[in-house]
């Protein structure tokens, strides 16, 4: 990602290294490996880089072997944490209100990702997307403490009465597989889409439900705080590189203009426009990041090339074949021998 990275609320990583401290970690080593100051991350409204973030949790990981501490923060979380959205999602007089008012200020909560709430005849639903480029561990991090943190909130609002849900989420069956069962009302479904994001659907009337808290003008005060801090909010990250994470990421199938305008409730026209801007294209950009993962691909034996040219959306195997000698000057199977005859990757490269 080029130019300055984007920012994020600090409050939930002082939250998670709270919660490290306790366990024995020793934190002020932790941070200084990050390159986090400790007097920034526990500042009020402080902010850290996404980078910054990225670099906590690799040495997180590092450090305590475990890949779990999503859970451990998003049991954490109350709605109180979430600043002021979160004191008019306590306010709301329905828990309907309550979702639909954080879906509009989910920038406040964590601007690296964007909820969405809909309710139909039979089902209210929850589905959380990314909108900024990040590393797969963060992003399987962030998906899985925000599933959390969502089943224990909704649970609060709904004064412990919590019913049987549907959660399903894009990434496969972690190795803590066996914490979601903290999460009893869920029924969780694994490897949902081949994009990356997660969705709670509940039954209908769950929106209808009025939380213990539910005060009219205490929402309306909130409500009129968000909007002074959304319209102050300044815009992060860039379009193109949020696509081209939304496309590194995805797997059986490649996704359409179309369906990724969709996802930002925007027209492919306009999504195109915001790409001009940048100077870029969604043809161009396509292909130059399905060619960097067929590269990627290809340099694990255990997949066959018909099965990568599956994952990248090909139907016809001869596309697959065309469309990367064309970029890399040889065929798909041609790289795969040079790469093991010389144990590295020979002089191939995408198209800039």
């Amino acid at each position: 990602m080029s130019g300055k990275s984007p920012e994020v609320p600090a409050r939930y990583y002082a939250r998670l290294c709270e919660l490290l401290g306790q366990d024995g970690v020793n934190v002020a080593a932790l941070l200084q490996a990050a390159r986090i100051r400790p007097a920034v991350i526990r500042a009020p409204d402080a902010v850290l880089r996404l980078s910054q973030v990225e670099a906590l949790l690799d040495e997180i990981f590092r450090l305590t072997q475990r890949r779990d501490q999503s859970h451990d923060l998003g049991r954490a979380l109350k709605l109180s944490s979430h600043s002021i959205v979160g004191y008019g999602m306590l306010s709301s007089p329905t828990v309907g209100y309550a979702m639909t008012l954080a879906a509009r200020y989910f920038r406040l909560i964590m601007p690296s990702f964007r909820m969405r709430f809909r309710v139909d005849a039979e089902h209210a639903e929850i589905d959380i997307l990314p909108v900024l480029p990040m590393s797969t561990s963060c992003l399987l991090f962030h998906l899985e403490a925000i599933a959390v943190a969502l089943h224990w909130e909704i649970r609060e609002l709904l004064k412990n009465q919590m019913p049987r849900y549907e959660l399903y989420l894009s990434i496969a069956p972690p190795p803590h597989r066996e914490r979601y069962n903290e999460l009893v009302e869920a029924r969780c479904h694994f490897g949902w889409q081949s994009r990356p994001g997660l969705r709670m659907q509940f039954p209908a009337a769950v929106a209808l439900r009025t939380p213990a808290l539910a005060d009219v003008g205490a929402v309306q005060m909130a409500e009129k705080r968000c909007n002074e801090l959304i319209r102050s909010a300044i815009a992060q990250g860039k379009v193109g590189d949020w696509i081209r994470m939304m496309l590194r990421e995805a797997s059986d199938g490649w996704p359409s203009l179309n369906e990724l305008a969709q996802t930002l409730n925007l027209s492919s026209r306009t999504l195109d426009r915001y790409l001009e801007k940048e100077g870029e294209s969604f043809r161009k950009l396509s292909n130059r990041t399905r060619h960097e993962k067929a590269l990627e691909l290809l340099d694990d034996e255990r997949l066959t090339v018909t099965h990568i040219a599956h994952e990248l959306g090909y139907t016809d195997m001869s596309n697959f074949a065309r469309s990367f000698r064309r970029e890399a000057g040889v065929a798909p199977g041609d790289y795969r021998s040079h790469r093991a005859r010389r144990g590295s990757s020979p002089a191939i490269s995408a198209k800039g």
